[in-house]
């Protein structure tokens, strides 16, 4: 009794959420919502991961992930601590455009490591899959001056 649940209470009280994320439509937004270029993205991609999804066991696994996240983002002060103690070099990568974790979250790394190189790509959640070149590019040239 009196027990908090956090934001999401009962998992099991959000089953409706848990059959959006794990519906075929939601599985391949995750990857081209977000993209001026969704014919960069190989449609495997969102096909294999919702065959994943989709096998035995997987359901409850993925609605504890769903309803953990609240924790996650319970942990943001003590990781912003630890970042402004430690100020390690820091390559931020991100989808501009990302649905999910969206530019105000990329950007948000300034205000605990002013010295963090910020790039905001035009892309979606998955900018890999469109962005490869100019992320290995970003990657190999922030490497070499943080030794």
């Amino acid at each position: 009794m009196g027990e908090n649940r956090g934001v999401l209470g009962d998992p099991k009280a959000h089953q409706d959420v848990v059959d959006t994320f794990l519906s075929f439509e939601a599985t391949k937004q995750r990857h081209i919502a977000g993209t001026k270029h969704p014919e960069l993205y190989n449609p495997d991609t969102w096909t294999d991961e919702f065959a994943h999804l989709s096998a035995p066991g997987q359901r409850e696994i993925q609605a504890a992930l769903l309803y953990d996240y609240q924790t996650n983002v319970a942990s943001y002060p003590a990781w912003q601590a630890w970042l402004r103690a430690h100020k390690p070099p820091t390559l931020v990568v991100w989808g501009a455009n990302d649905p999910s974790f969206i530019a105000a979250g990329g950007e948000a790394f300034k205000r605990d490591l002013p010295d963090a190189k910020i790039h905001l790509l035009d892309a979606g959640h998955f900018a890999m899959d469109e962005k490869n070149d100019e992320i290995a590019d970003l990657i190999l040239r922030f490497l070499p001056t943080h030794r």
